[in-house]
């Protein structure tokens, strides 16, 4: 079965259990409304999807860690609806993000609310008869430490728009942060419910947690030069917003004195016109960021993919790989 198809099977199993424990019956109607809001806009489901994998390369079933995965993919939920505030972002998915459609302050409470259940999907849904007490302790365990880090993460991330230049190594500290970890977490998850050694779960988390921080990077090029169509977002909106990517710090690093006045007077303008940004993207793409930036996804990758050496060749093993490949290969 290609990826692609696996990725559908597995997104169709996690959408069914995040509808249970989101159920549309429950009240109040509106809050519920507005937690499911970007959920059922989409998304690929990667992260569940790296949590039932790892699950089944150590030999455990895919069913147990089905709970576990679902309870991840509402963890990055609760993340984007706070991002999009702290943001102000727009959109979301293709569809006007949760605080647009509902304001502040339902926002912030669905979010509270995908995060709670995030608890209640990992404690009260796990087949206990299946899945021994400590799997799921620890499974919570690092689940929890993964909310702590990507909180940890997205104040970095925030903290880089007030400054006039980020280096390479503040940017992979912040990805590594607020992006990497929860796919380590998900990694580590599914190996801990599918009951694999302490090795096999510490080397699914380096994984996750390198092809993750591609799995960034390659967001950040698709931010500049994608389609909107595709990504579902505006293309220039990380300029807009101020964001200290990559793409950013290298052409900060390697432009002329005019080059950086035009890149520095329309970051962080989020009244900037669309030939601003052009030009600004233009600028990036001239000096070679782009080209950098997708070289360093590779590093990541290769790194990610060594992880699995010591793994017996199966079709999980074959699925993980084709994963990270995907990577940095996507188009959204």
């Amino acid at each position: 079965m290609s990826l692609a198809k696996q990725l559908a099977v597995a997104q169709k199993k996690v959408n069914k259990m995040i509808d249970q424990i989101l159920s549309e019956k429950s009240k109040p109607e509106i809050l519920y409304k507005a937690s499911r809001h970007i959920i059922e806009a989409g998304g690929k489901r990667l992260r569940p999807f790296l949590a039932l994998k790892s699950c089944e390369i150590v030999g455990g079933k895919e069913e147990d860690a089905l709970p576990m995965a679902a309870a991840v993919e509402l963890l990055h939920n609760f993340t984007l609806i706070h991002d999009d505030i702290m943001d102000q972002s727009k959109m979301r998915r293709g569809v006007p993000a949760v605080h647009v459609v509902w304001g502040v302050p339902i926002a912030i409470d669905a979010g509270d609310l995908v995060f709670a259940k995030v608890y209640e999907a990992a404690i009260n849904r796990t087949n206990r008869k299946r899945v021994s007490n400590d799997r799921i302790l620890n499974a919570l365990a690092i689940i929890t430490n993964a909310a702590i880090t990507v909180c940890e993460g997205q104040i970095y991330d925030i903290s880089f728009e007030k400054k006039r230049t980020v280096t390479e190594e503040e940017y992979f500290n912040m990805i590594c942060w607020k992006t990497a970890a929860l796919y380590k977490a998900a990694a580590e998850v599914g190996a801990t419910i599918g009951g694999g050694t302490k090795d096999q779960v510490k080397r699914l988390g380096a994984f996750a947690y390198n092809a993750g921080a591609a799995f960034q990077i390659k967001d950040d090029v698709l931010g500049l030069i994608g389609k909107e169509s595709i990504i579902k977002k505006p293309v220039g909106d990380d300029i807009r917003q101020g964001k200290r990517t990559l793409l950013i710090a290298y052409a900060l690093k390697h432009a002329n004195a005019a080059q950086r006045r035009k890149i520095l007077a329309t970051l962080g303008n989020r009244k900037a016109s669309s030939k601003q940004i052009r030009e600004v993207i233009e600028i990036i793409r001239s000096l070679g960021a782009i080209e950098y930036a997708n070289r360093k996804a590779d590093d990541f990758i290769r790194k990610a993919k060594k992880q699995l050496d010591p793994f017996f060749p199966s079709s999980a093993r074959r699925t993980l790989l084709d994963l990270a490949r995907f990577f940095v290969t996507r188009k959204y």
